[in-house]
């Protein structure tokens, strides 16, 4: 008889038990899809870092801009196209 009350209340105490060892073997698996997932650069990762790089790009392409237009302005006779900086020809 004790070894039927024991058998039906096993599941009820080895419940935390199961959790815990499931816990214990999924970490290593779980560490390392963090190290991967540090160690890789996600899509939009890549996408916003290229965004900011064209942001910058884009900044300094203006400032020269507006530095030549201003030569310009003050000696219409020495000015030329613009042959500067483009954001656009720079290999990011």
């Amino acid at each position: 008889m004790r070894k039927i009350i024991l058998v039906a209340m096993l599941p009820l105490l080895s419940g935390g038990c199961v959790r815990t060892v499931a816990s214990v073997v999924t970490a290593p698996v779980r560490v390392v899809g963090k190290g991967v997932d540090w160690a890789t650069t996600s899509q939009s990762e890549a996408d916003r870092n290229y965004g900011k790089k064209m942001r910058k790009a884009e900044e300094r392409e203006g400032k020269e801009r507006r530095e030549w237009e201003k030569k310009c302005r003050k000696n219409p006779d020495g000015c030329g196209p613009y042959d500067g900086f483009r954001a656009s020809d720079e290999r990011l």
